[in-house]
């Protein structure tokens, strides 16, 4: 089955065209989700793959034209496209809610050689890619499980590079396994403390558990929600990314026929060295 090259362009222009808010409906009557978490992955995937009101063997056939690899809350990213982007979709119960990254740390890009990654994802595409993009789809739901507001952000826009992270942790790491009299293993977590108890049938993980601050609070020096409307849109995109989307002028199109529709040039911080300011889109839609 040949692969179809889309990107975050085609997920914004079927957004705009198919703005469902009430997806925990939508999916569950499909039985395609559990609860409102799985109901905003599979809505991130229909945005990019256009795949809305589709029977689901030809919607399974169009995800896997899209796709090279779809994950799970255990294995991330949740998703990778065909010759494209690494997407990573995390919801939120509330406007001001931090993200929860668990034991892995925000990235901009994703590496093939990973060790955070499985197998399966590091064969996607004969294994042929060797870093991705990496989008952050940020959902907040609220008390009656509809979407409120939505967003898309580059990790390279939005959070610092691998090795401030890796420098933290190793840091700790390192501290950790020093101290003395504890029976430690070899452990990609912070530590794993082996014979606790007397019997020595006991064990201790030290996890690391990374949060990072929802996209509505990092950039709100260039946008602010309007919180008075039924559902809101956000996604910035740098200029070079922007540049290299070569469908980028269907969505400028777009935005000539919709009025609620607009995309704006803004500087946003460079997240390794906020002195450092880039020039980005600014992709704002309501309803």
């Amino acid at each position: 089955m040949c692969s179809v090259n889309v990107n975050i362009i085609d997920a914004i222009i079927n957004l705009v065209n198919n703005p469902i808010t009430n997806i925990t409906e939508y999916y569950q009557g499909r039985n395609r989700a559990n609860n409102v978490g799985d109901a905003l992955e599979e809505y991130t995937k229909d945005l990019f793959a256009n795949s809305f009101n589709m029977a689901e063997g030809e919607r399974l056939r169009r995800l896997s034209q899209v796709f090279s690899y779809l994950g799970n809350s255990n294995n991330p990213p949740d998703a990778m496209l065909f010759h494209g982007d690494a997407i990573e979709v995390k919801k939120i119960e509330g406007n001001n809610y931090v993200l929860a990254l668990n034991s892995s740390y925000p990235k901009q890009k994703l590496f093939r050689e990973s060790q955070m990654i499985n197998n399966a994802c590091r064969l996607a595409e004969n294994s042929s890619w060797i870093q991705k993009d990496m989008i952050y789809a940020v959902g907040v739901t609220d008390r009656n499980n509809r979407l409120k507001h939505f967003c898309m952000v580059y990790g390279l826009d939005y959070c610092a590079n691998d090795q401030v992270y890796n420098r933290i942790k190793n840091i700790i790491k390192e501290g950790v396994e020093s101290i003395p009299g504890v029976d430690f293993s070899e452990t990609r977590e912070l530590g794993h403390v082996n014979k606790v108890d007397p019997l020595g049938i006991t064990y201790l993980r030290v996890r690391g558990m990374w949060g990072i601050e929802n996209p509505w609070k990092v950039f709100n020096y260039v946008y602010e929600r309007n919180m008075q409307r039924e559902f809101t849109f956000m996604c910035i995109i740098n200029n070079e990314k922007w540049e290299s989307l070569e469908n980028r002028d269907e969505l400028v199109a777009l935005e000539q026929s919709i009025a609620s529709l607009t995309i704006s040039n803004v500087s946003i911080k460079n997240p390794d060295n906020p002195a450092q300011l880039r020039d980005a889109k600014l992709i704002e839609f309501s309803r």
